[in-house]
């Protein structure tokens, strides 16, 4: 039986990679060596040049390979990938700086990360940091952080319950083990969870990347379920996972405790596996910030002749009367300037791409329907940045993240919460997220002597800012800054509750709504259950059916920096017809190769 399995697994793979292998067009995507990272640009000025390029048509390259939409780390990663093999392609952002949520913004002399906190899986030679290398030919840096990831803090008050959560390949399990000592095989189980999670989320990658009748065949027949348990682990809720393997509702907190607003009841069991194994191998943050991502990634795109350009606002996708698409539209102060490239890649966001950019008689139609499925949008953030005039040690901080809740019922929390009116809502906030970048990026010190950061967000009801949504916040009045503070003062009272130096060494506080353009919803698409699905993950492709129009980012994997970076991957290999992971595999498989005659 196990023999046949591992057919059926290997079936699966031979549909989606080794056919694209031995058919599919040979590249050379990872030939060359990497130049070592080069000195740190903290001029402003050099910078701009690269990440604040504004639009003009003038400047749109002729002869165009590709068009992308968004600048996000998902349409740089396909962008770069594309110009490793000499694609020229226009990167096409609306907003005033390149990078999408790893943006960086200054508020009264503090720099701050839009919404980046750190990113995992990129120890060395892993798959995830050979991508970050290719894409940014090896220059971007990563400062590995401090062991202790989280503190997950549930309840207040003489009630509050403090857990941490380690990284290290055997000390993240056996540390949760010490603090949960009656539900070590519980923890012992998850893990075991996690690990197939981990090791077969490429048969996931699959569904997306084998014809779609082959996909749905596998799936209907319970073929699928037959080559590996992951199928099962992705339609199966948090809440029902690990309630079957105790009925201790703190660590259940624990281990879902990375909640982008949904309930574990309505979440994937598998999502919530795999953000937590995410960290498994240490916390990770790029040094300079999160710009250094795109900062890095535009010049490779540059090297092929294509640009990235700012101010450029797309405003419709063109399609032809063969229902094929074949340019862009971008709306200037003065002009509509119409772009054309025999290949469009949409890093707006899945619903984005087809309600804002597409006419309703396309997006009406069946088989664009059917894509859109169980995809609801994604949850609104609201964001609080904080400066102080101390440094960390003053303020006793350290890159260790803190993710408060006020219960351990998260289901019911969340569901009593959203249900709130607006009046209500800001005294009533269950849960937030908090950590300091300027404990985390090693150059802050010497760039911002004396100086400390904090970011926090935590979930709202966009609803609850409906009647402000489409006024531009210098016109929104005093009402809508009220309403924003409240919430802000509520969440910064609740930090310090932690860290009681915050409050005399504050400088600044400033709120971001999910109407303002460094937060809105962080996450396109909702990661609930439904979206989840196989058969949803599977209909959730780049490829559309619109001819020469494919999707990248969040929306095609999961979300975070790394969910953005695969989703450029599996875009770029259906745009090429070849799937980069075999390039990505041969290139791990070469650099461990080498690091055993090193130590040979």
């Amino acid at each position: 039986m196990r023999w046949f399995l591992l057919f059926l697994e290997w079936l699966m793979d031979w549909a989606r990679g080794t056919y694209w292998y031995l058919c599919g067009k040979r590249t050379g995507l990872c030939k060359g060596t990497l130049s070592p990272p080069g000195p740190m640009i903290f001029d402003q000025r050099k910078r701009k040049q690269v990440l604040r390029q504004e639009f003009d048509k003038y400047e749109v390259p002729q002869k165009l390979d590709a068009i992308v939409i968004g600048s996000g780390v998902g349409g740089l990663t396909a962008a770069a990938v594309l110009a490793k093999l000499g694609k020229k392609v226009l990167v096409l952002e609306q907003n005033d700086q390149a990078g999408g949520l790893c943006q960086t913004f200054t508020k009264e002399g503090f720099e701050f990360d839009s919404a980046f906190h750190f990113v995992g899986q990129v120890h060395e030679n892993s798959i995830l940091k050979i991508a970050f290398d290719l894409i940014t030919d090896g220059q971007l840096r990563f400062a590995e952080l401090d062991p202790h990831v989280d503190t997950v803090v549930i309840g207040t008050g003489k009630r509050r319950k403090e857990y941490t959560i380690f990284s290290g390949k055997r000390q993240m399990e056996a540390h949760l083990k010490k603090q949960f000592p009656n539900d070590a095989k519980a923890i012992e189980e998850f893990f075991k969870i996690m690990k197939v999670c981990s090791a077969k989320i490429h048969l996931l990658c699959d569904l997306k990347l084998v014809p779609l009748w082959f996909a749905r065949f596998i799936l209907w027949s319970g073929i699928a379920d037959w080559i590996s348990p992951i199928f099962k682990y992705s339609r199966t809720s948090t809440l029902e996972m690990i309630s079957s393997l105790t009925d201790n509702k703190d660590l259940l907190t624990v281990l879902s405790h990375i909640c982008y607003g949904v309930p574990p009841k309505d979440s994937s069991g598998m999502i919530t596996a795999l953000f937590l194994h995410h960290s498994k191998r240490g916390s990770f943050y790029p040094v300079g910030g999160a710009s250094e991502i795109p900062y890095h990634i535009i010049p490779v795109i540059q090297k092929a002749g294509g640009k990235v350009l700012v101010k450029a606002p797309v405003s419709r996708i063109l399609v032809d009367k063969s229902g094929s698409a074949y340019g862009v539209t971008v709306k200037t102060t003065d002009e509509e300037v119409e772009i054309r490239a025999p290949v469009i890649i949409s890093n707006a966001g899945l619903l984005t791409t087809f309600y804002n950019h597409l006419p309703p008689e396309i997006r009406a139609k069946p088989e664009v329907m059917d894509c859109l499925e169980n995809i609801k949008p994604g949850r609104g953030f609201f964001q609080v940045f904080a400066g102080f005039n101390a440094t960390q040690e003053e303020l006793g901080i350290t890159s260790t993240s803190y993710r408060l809740y006020k219960s351990n019922n998260m289901d019911t929390a969340l569901e009593d919460y959203f249900s709130l009116d607006e009046e209500d809502a800001p005294d009533n906030i269950p849960m937030m997220y908090m950590s300091f970048p300027s404990a985390k990026d090693p150059t802050s010190k010497s760039c911002f002597p004396g100086q400390s950061r904090m970011m926090i967000h935590t979930v709202v009801n966009s609803k609850w800012f409906g009647k402000w949504k489409g006024i531009a916040e210098e016109d929104r009045g005093e009402d809508f800054n009220k309403f924003k503070m409240r919430f802000a003062n509520h969440l910064f009272d609740w930090a310090c509750v932690h860290f009681p130096k915050l409050r005399e060494k504050l400088v600044m506080l400033h709120a971001v709504s999910p109407i303002n353009k460094h937060a809105g919803a962080i996450l396109s698409a909702e990661h609930n259950l439904e979206r989840f699905e196989p058969l949803t993950i599977a209909k959730t492709r780049s490829t559309t059916p619109i001819k020469n129009l494919y999707l990248s980012g969040q929306d095609m994997f999961s979300a975070g920096v790394s969910g953005a970076v695969h989703g450029g991957l599996l875009c770029a290999s259906s745009v090429l017809g070849h799937v980069v992971y075999i390039d990505l595999l041969l290139q791990q498989k070469k650099l461990k190769k080498n690091v055993v005659k090193k130590t040979e």
